[in-house]
């Protein structure tokens, strides 16, 4: 199963991330950007469910915006518990349809309505941080 969600956290909030997600078999990434992260997860479905519920009721997570859930054949980011790239201005220039995740103000009709773009801006930054 994989899950892909935008929200806002504070990066310390990452070290417990791979931790957690060690401990239940959880592979995924994190792009960072403007006050923002973009996050995938991916693992068995009940652990997912159990991570994104944590991370849902977690205080200091807000306005997620869940744009996939589906299940998949194979892992595509499994050499990470979680891996972690803040965006600098130049990539986001260079990704202008980020900008839809890296905005303060998150549509989340119009990432919703996109929702292959999260998983393609997490591959592009995944090819680009092996």
């Amino acid at each position: 199963m994989t899950k892909i969600a935008v929200f806002r956290q504070p990066s310390q909030i990452l070290e417990s991330s791979i931790r957690h997600n060690k401990e239940n078999d959880i592979t995924g990434m994190l792009l960072y950007a403007g006050g923002n992260f973009l996050q995938v997860l991916e693992g068995e479905s009940d652990c997912i469910t159990e991570t994104f519920q944590r991370i849902s009721i977690d205080p200091r997570h807000h306005n997620i915006i869940e744009i996939i859930n589906n299940p998949i054949p194979e892992r595509e980011f499994s050499q990470w518990s979680m891996g972690f790239h803040q965006l600098t201005q130049e990539q986001i220039h260079g990704f202008p349809d980020s900008a839809l995740f890296v905005d303060f103000d998150v549509d989340a009709q119009s990432i919703k309505a996109r929702p292959g773009l999260a998983l393609g801006l997490l591959r592009d930054f995944r090819k680009n941080c092996r």
